[in-house]
C-alpha cells in the first residue's frame, strides 16, 4: 500500500485512502482536536481530569489533551486519575507504564485503590458478590471506577473528567443499550456524558470518540508509548464482549458499520436527552457515603454491604 497524500510506505488502510506513519499521525491528532473544538470538550479556563489506567487510549486521550492545551495555549490545569482495582497480574504493570508516561510528560498522577476506599480488591470482592447477586467483575469494577473517579476529580477540584473512550467502546454501549432496550441510559452517552449538569457530578467528555480502537491502538505504537496491549483478565466474562465480537465481525465484512452506527446515533440523541430530562430522577445523595444516588443508598456502597454480610 502507498500513502496517498504522499507516495511512500503506508501504514493504515482507512474507507477514504491509505496513509503513511506522517500522515495517519497528523490525520488522527486533527481528528481528535476537531472532536474537542466541535463539542466544546475543553473551555479555555478548566482544571481537567484524565481518567487514566496505563492502556493505549488513556494514554493517548492524555498526551493529546496536553497537546491540545499546549497548542491553544489554554489557561487550563491537568493531571491524571488512577483508579487501582487490584486485578492480578494486570493492573500493576499498567500502573507503572502510567506513572513512567506521567514522569516523562511532567504531568501530575493521584491514584486511588478500591482496597483502602472499599476494604477490598476486585479480585477479593468479585467472588462473594457474585455468590450474593450473580453479577460480573465488570458490574461492580464499572460501579466501584465511576463512584471513586467522580468523587476524587471532584475532590481534587476538576471541572471535567476526560475519558479514553473511543468509537468501538461507544458503539458497544449503544447496541447494549438497544439490546436491552435501556434508552434511558442510553440518553447518557455520546461526546459529553450525562443528561444535564449537576453539582456532585464532574462532566465527563470523550475527545476519542471518533476514533476507531484499531486507529487508537496504531497511534500509540507509531507514537511510542510504553503499553500493555493485554486485555483485563475479566473482559471476556460481560455481555460488552459478545456485543464487541458481533461488531467486530460486521465491520470486517461491511466496513463502516460502526461509523453508521455513531452517526445513527447522534442524529437520535438530542431526542433521547430531552426525553430523559422529562422523566430523569432526582439526584440524591447517599445516605451513607454523601455521594450522589438515585436511591437512599448508592450502588458503590450497596456492593460494600454484600460484601460485609459476605
Amino acid at each position: 500500500m502507498k500513502c496517498q497524500m504522499c507516495e511512500k510506505q503506508a501504514v493504515m488502510k482507512l474507507q477514504h485512502g491509505d496513509l503513511c506513519k506522517t500522515h495517519f499521525i497528523d490525520y488522527f491528532e486533527e481528528k481528535v482536536f476537531k472532536t474537542i473544538k466541535k463539542y466544546q470538550l475543553v473551555g479555555r479556563q478548566e482544571v481537567l481530569c484524565v481518567a487514566a489506567s496505563g492502556g493505549k487510549d488513556s494514554l493517548t486521550v492524555l498526551y493529546l489533551t496536553k497537546k491540545y492545551i499546549e497548542k491553544n495555549q489554554l489557561n487550563v490545569s491537568l493531571f491524571a486519575l488512577a483508579i487501582d482495582e487490584g486485578i492480578a497480574n494486570y493492573r500493576a504493570k499498567t500502573l507503572e507504564d502510567l506513572k513512567q508516561f506521567c514522569d516523562e510528560y511532567n504531568i501530575v498522577l493521584h491514584v486511588v485503590s478500591t482496597k483502602e476506599e472499599f476494604g477490598a480488591t476486585l479480585d477479593e470482592a468479585y467472588p462473594i458478590v457474585n455468590r450474593g447477586t450473580k453479577k460480573k467483575p465488570c458490574n461492580v469494577c464499572g460501579v466501584w471506577r465511576r463512584y471513586l473517579l467522580n468523587k476524587h476529580a471532584r475532590r481534587l477540584g476538576a471541572t471535567k473528567v476526560i475519558t479514553g473512550h473511543n468509537l468501538d467502546d461507544e458503539a458497544q454501549a449503544i447496541m447494549m443499550n438497544m439490546f436491552k432496550a435501556n434508552t434511558d441510559l442510553a440518553a447518557h452517552l455520546g461526546p459529553v456524558s450525562g443528561v444535564y449538569e449537576h453539582g456532585l457530578f464532574v462532566q465527563r467528555v470523550k475527545p476519542l470518540y471518533m476514533c476507531l480502537e484499531k486507529e487508537t491502538r496504531l497511534y500509540a505504537l507509531l507514537k511510542g508509548f510504553q503499553v500493555e496491549f493485554t486485555e483485563c483478565p475479566y473482559s471476556n466474562e460481560g455481555f460488552r464482549s459478545q456485543i464487541q465480537d458481533m461488531l467486530n465481525d460486521f465491520e470486517a465484512k461491511y466496513r463502516g458499520t460502526k461509523q453508521g452506527i455513531i452517526n445513527s446515533f447522534l442524529a437520535m440523541l438530542p431526542l433521547l436527552k430531552e426525553k430523559a430530562k422529562q422523566q430523569e430522577e432526582e439526584i440524591q445523595q447517599c445516605v451513607k457515603c454523601g455521594e450522589p444516588a438515585h436511591q437512599e443508598v448508592c450502588n458503590a456502597c450497596k456492593i460494600v454491604e454484600v460484601l460485609a454480610h459476605g
